[in-house]
């Protein structure tokens, strides 16, 4: 299919365009400043092209959480529904489980042949966490690594795994070398680690997982890992809901962090099935005990919120949700619209809604 996109407006990373046209054949761009459109291509018009969103921490979509349907249909049926959002990658995670439940889902990642593309790998949030930030997670399944059951994970992933998120503090260096040395992104969270702790860490951990949650809040006494965060400014996640997150913190947070801020949804799907049993209450996800869980966000209402109540540019509330968090995976070309690349597009109207998602051969 031959596609040509009529645009008022393109953010493209740290670029903006005016009144561009850009040219897609066969699913790759071929130019993105055409003065005139050939004969037989498809025209779109569109107020606003971004990039595709990148969330690098979902539990689930549409009507399945992944850790309760291992399954190649629950990664078919996220990855459709999530497309349709507006998210063109995405890493299904799983929360601090048993053994079993994460070699399974190693193993059914691994062996999915992606039916729209967008399914990049897993995120491992646990269980090497500590259980004094455990959160919504099940304490039973918190452990401490050990070189021996990292290795497994390592060799059975085959590459499938690409983030993992850890209490540092209760980690050797040996661990962290290891997980390094495979190139699994370390991400620091569900953590009790003091600030020399963590400003030690952040030499050798690139990340740090949903800022503000499941971590010491900042003291003035005793500053911890938040204030090793704004020191040291790893790339950053956080949960743009106004309820995980008051959007005042937000501020203070991007105006220390900068472009070192990225947005995840943490979202999970309704579940009344396994350890993880998600109650949808009135704009959240609840556990049983009345615990916070995940969020019921989508990444587009993110950068939505982030530019209402947060007072982010449009076109940083948008790198925040692609170009920053694919610096982080080492997937910049997922962050960038340049001519010979896969289309990778959000198509919007002037209040920012979806109209289209164009991702590779394929309009959404």
């Amino acid at each position: 299919m031959n596609i040509a996109i009529v645009a008022k407006t393109i953010y493209n990373n740290l670029e903006i365009y005016r009144d561009q046209t850009i040219l897609i054949e066969s699913g790759i761009i071929t130019e993105l400043d055409q003065k005139k459109i050939p004969t037989n291509y498809k025209i779109i018009k569109a107020d606003i092209v971004s990039l595709g969103l990148l969330d690098l921490q979902i539990y689930g979509a549409g009507k399945t959480l992944f850790s309760a349907d291992l399954s190649h249909e629950s990664l078919e049926e996220m990855e459709s529904a999530l497309i349709n959002q507006g998210c063109t990658g995405f890493l299904a995670t799983l929360a601090t489980n048993s053994d079993e439940v994460f070699l399974k889902a190693i193993e059914v990642a691994k062996s999915y042949q992606p039916k729209i593309g967008n399914f990049l790998g897993l995120h491992l949030e646990g269980p090497f966490i500590n259980p004094l930030k455990k959160g919504a997670h099940i304490e039973k399944y918190i452990k401490v690594a050990t070189k021996q059951y990292v290795a497994e994970i390592i060799q059975k992933s085959e590459g499938i795994v690409k983030m993992i998120t850890i209490a540092p503090e209760l980690q050797s260096e040996e661990i962290i070398d290891v997980l390094n040395e495979a190139g699994i992104i370390i991400s620091a969270g569900h953590s009790m680690a003091t600030f020399n702790e963590g400003s030690e860490f952040f030499s050798k951990i690139p990340a740090a997982t949903h800022l503000f949650n499941a971590m010491p809040a900042l003291h003035h006494r005793s500053p911890g890992l938040v204030a090793a965060i704004f020191a040291k400014k790893p790339y950053t996640s956080v949960v743009a809901d106004g309820i995980h997150v008051d959007f005042e913190m937000i501020k203070i947070a991007k105006q220390i962090l900068g472009e070192r801020l990225f947005l995840i949804t943490d979202a999970v799907t309704s579940c009344k099935e396994g350890p993880y049993q998600h109650i949808f209450d009135k704009d959240r996800y609840i556990m049983p005990d009345g615990t916070l869980s995940g969020s019921a966000l989508t990444m587009l209402k993110a950068v939505k919120n982030c530019i209402d109540y947060v007072d982010i540019a449009i076109e940083d509330a948008l790198r925040m949700a692609n170009s920053y968090p694919a610096k982080l995976l080492r997937k910049e070309r997922l962050g960038n619209i340049e001519v010979g690349e896969s289309a990778n597009l959000l198509l919007l109207d002037k209040n920012l809604n979806l109209t289209h998602t164009i991702f590779k051969d394929a309009v959404y």
